[in-house]
This record gives C-alpha cells, sequence and structure tokens, in this order.
C-alpha cells in the first residue's frame, strides 16, 4: 500500500473535557497517513483516481467549526472515518496532538482504521 503523509496539520477546535477547556477553539496539529494505491493515479496522472490532500486538508480545518469534542479520542475517530468514507482511503492513521498540559511538549492519541471497520 502506498501512503499520503499529511505532517502536522494546525486546526483549532474546542475540545476539552471541563466546559470551560471547550469554550475557546484552542490549537491542535493533525498528522494522516493515508493508505491507497497510487498505481491508478500515476498510470492516468490524474487527481480524481487519488486523494486531493488539498480539499482533505480544508474539509479538516473546518470541521471544528460550531462542534466541540470532550475527547480527542473522538476526534481522531471522526477524522478517520472522514478520510476513509469521504476521500476513499482504504487505510489511514490519524495522530492529534494537543498542547493543554504543563510541564509536556504535548499530548497526542493516534488511532489506525481500515475500510470496513
Amino acid at each position: 500500500m502506498d501512503t499520503i503523509i499529511i505532517q502536522d496539520l494546525e486546526v483549532f477546535y474546542r475540545v476539552g473535557v471541563p466546559d470551560a477547556e471547550r469554550a475557546q477553539p484552542q490549537r491542535l496539529l493533525i498528522t494522516l497517513e493515508l493508505g491507497l494505491d497510487f498505481e491508478p493515479a500515476a498510470v492516468a496522472d490524474d487527481l480524481d483516481k487519488t486523494i486531493d490532500y488539498d480539499a482533505l486538508c480544508r474539509r479538516l480545518s473546518a470541521f471544528g467549526d460550531d462542534r466541540g469534542w470532550k475527547l480527542i479520542e473522538t476526534l481522531a475517530l471522526a477524522i478517520a472515518d472522514i478520510t476513509i468514507t469521504e476521500f476513499g482511503a482504504r487505510q489511514v492513521t490519524v495522530e492529534v496532538k494537543k498542547f493543554i498540559l504543563p510541564n509536556t511538549r504535548y499530548v497526542a492519541v493516534r488511532v489506525i482504521r481500515s475500510r470496513g471497520e
């Protein structure tokens, strides 16, 4: 399987267990590894036969508008679902980094999902 990597897409979402933490969007970094077969796109040199990563990044940038999540685990699974169902990835690894705890660089979750899970 071939891979498209989107490293540290900066988004601003409302995430956190306490209501006060979700009151304002906070900076998150999202890394995606999108698994698919490049062969059809490469042979045809056709964007429609692969994943339009610009469109995916725009979709994810707007995904947090007017919504919030308590857990970054829930958010990561929602992003995996979008990537598979809307953009056609066969497999996706999603990592969400959150910068909330003092004395840590970040806290992150990582999920791996495949089509059909």
